[in-house]
């Protein structure tokens, strides 16, 4: 139990810096906006093409990981998406920056597979919400330590070297993952998985509406969490008139919220709400809806600031039982390539996020459309789970072990 702790905190330490090379370009937005002269539909453009690289090595990442092992994937990848993150200080047009930023995301997706494969590997499906829950608080941690250190820098050194800077902790995180994890043979692997092999073939998995509901509920779920994602900071900037000092801090506050979601549901998820995951999903996308449309229509800041605290609540609590749901539902043998056909499905709904939203700004000079975009997509989420439960049930059977179903 202790040595696979051990590797998920290693994985943790990963996810923490790959999310603040991630996110600092969201803080610095309205300066890069200024200075390059580009509009929001532009940089919408720049956020979607983070995540189209993201989506395309969604896939191969899987293919690579199951076939060489997940080490590899997870020591290379921070080595290429540094060279991109500070290759973003050098641009100077929108082509370019749209170029690095593709890049980028090619070279951060190409381990997000592994990421869920070693859990997978090494976690019954009951203790799958919990191991994913330790790696994934990094999702809430690096975004909230990500917009108080990115707008110091963007005051005191510009938001060129802003990504000079944070070249540093990509190239360091490879070294401390090189020696920190096993090896392929040398993991603990004291799992019991559940989900069928492959020895049917792929094309009996996706024969199953089950496989179809996770990849349309990830997809839309991804639309409402990239556009939350990428245009908070914009949109406190941009609607709510909060100066560069006061951002950092305010854009932070939601992903503390989001962290303490993020346990409290990697908890009972793994406990006394583990065969409920799927309405546990439902029911906090559904909340996550009502917040951001309350959000929107906050007439004061600190209004504003606590709905959209509730929002990243369900929204980042959703995380452990989605990928123990995800890990359930994919085979044990190809768990890899299976996650990154999810992702790449998921992917594509980041991809649209972004552009729709720098779309609707532009044309209608206010997030309004943007809102109600996000909110339309995660209640398609909610559904698309909710009808997942009895899907989840038979992959915890022993029927769906021995392939009669």
């Amino acid at each position: 139990m202790a040595s696979r702790y051990r590797l998920v905190l290693l994985l943790w330490a990963m996810q923490f810096v790959n999310y603040l090379d991630r996110i600092n370009i969201s803080v610095a937005a309205p300066t890069m906006m200024r200075s390059l002269s580009i509009d929001a539909v532009a940089f919408g453009m720049v956020l979607a093409a983070f995540t189209l690289g993201y989506a395309l090595m969604q896939i191969p990442g899987g293919m690579l990981a199951d076939r060489y092992g997940a080490k590899r994937l997870l020591v290379c990848a921070p080595i290429a998406w540094s060279l991109f993150t500070g290759l973003t200080g050098f641009v100077q047009t929108l082509t370019a920056l749209i170029a690095v930023r593709l890049c980028f995301g090619l070279a951060e997706g190409s381990a997000n597979a592994s990421l869920y494969k070693l859990v997978g590997d090494n976690f019954a499906s009951r203790e799958r919400a919990a191991g994913n829950g330790v790696w994934q608080s990094a999702l809430a941690i690096g975004p909230a330590a990500v917009a108080p250190l990115s707008a110091w820098l963007l005051l005191e050194a510009g938001w060129r070297q802003m990504f000079f800077w944070f070249t540093i902790p990509g190239l360091l995180i490879s070294v401390v993952l090189y020696f920190g994890v096993p090896s392929r043979g040398e993991i603990v692997r004291d799992a019991e998985p559940i989900a069928k092999d492959l020895s049917s073939g792929w094309s009996g998995l996706f024969r199953r509406p089950g496989t179809w509901l996770v990849m349309l509920g990830y997809m839309t779920f991804n639309m409402g969490y990239w556009g939350f994602l990428g245009w908070m900071p914009g949109y406190l900037a941009l609607e709510r008139h909060l100066d560069l000092h006061a951002l950092g801090y305010g854009a932070s506050i939601p992903y503390l919220a989001g962290l303490v979601g993020l346990i409290l549901s990697a908890w009972l998820s793994s406990t006394v709400l583990h065969r409920y995951r799927p309405q546990l999903i439902a029911a906090g996308y559904l909340a996550a809806a009502v917040a951001l449309y309350m959000t929107f229509n906050a007439q004061s800041l600190s209004g504003c600031l606590a709905y959209l605290c509730v929002a990243a609540f369900f929204i980042y609590g959703n995380f452990p039982p989605t990928a123990a749901v995800l890990l359930d539902v994919g085979p044990q043998k190809g768990r890899g390539t299976f996650v990154g056909i999810a992702n790449t499905f998921g992917q594509a709904g980041g991809f649209v996020a972004p552009l729709v939203v720098g779309f609707v700004v532009r044309i209608t000079h206010s997030f309004a459309g943007g809102f109600a975009f996000m909110v339309f997509a995660l209640v398609c989420s909610a559904l698309s789970f909710l009808a997942l439960y009895p899907y989840v049930a038979r992959a915890k059977s022993s029927a769906w072990v021995r392939g009669e179903v």
